[in-house]
């Protein structure tokens, strides 16, 4: 449940659960997580003998935009294992997950959004740089079908 309060949160307290239960440990470990959201079409429509010169707004369908998930490579193959199953076309590799924003002193989950239906449409392994001293990357690209926010 989500707990309002008049100083906002801050962003760097986080779970993640890609739908194994599991939110402790390096897997379920990520460093940023951007794109949460969805936005409603809306459809036009106007009939040729309205009284007003301007057209109807008729709430549409909903969509939900792709989630980017990125974490230091660990030497764990959790996510291609799930890329895969999509890849060869389970149709019970569809997931729920969930992300949980925390308090600053991690003792309460403030807001929770749950992806239904999530599935990974990309990965992505690097860059990766000889002369480099930053940590190697992975990143993931969630697709899922209905957003949910507690």
């Amino acid at each position: 449940m989500a707990i309002l309060r008049e100083c906002p949160y801050g962003q760097f307290n986080f779970l993640v659960d890609l739908g194994d239960g599991n939110t402790d440990g390096p897997e379920a470990g990520f460093q940023e997580i951007s794109g949460i959201g969805m936005e409603v079409s809306v459809i036009e429509y106007r009939n040729g003998n309205e009284k007003e010169n301007s057209v109807r707004k008729i709430t549409g369908l909903h969509k939900c935009t792709d989630v980017t998930l990125k974490r230091g490579i660990i030497g764990s193959l959790n996510l291609y294992k799930w890329l895969d199953q999509i890849r060869n076309g389970d149709q019970h590799a569809y997931r729920n997950v969930v992300i949980q924003l925390l308090n600053e002193d991690r003792t309460a989950v403030v807001q929770t959004w749950l992806l239904r239906r999530a599935r990974i449409i990309k990965h992505t392994s690097g860059p990766l740089n000889a002369k480099g001293t930053d940590v190697a990357m992975e990143e993931m690209v969630l697709t899922y079908e209905r957003l949910e926010m507690e």
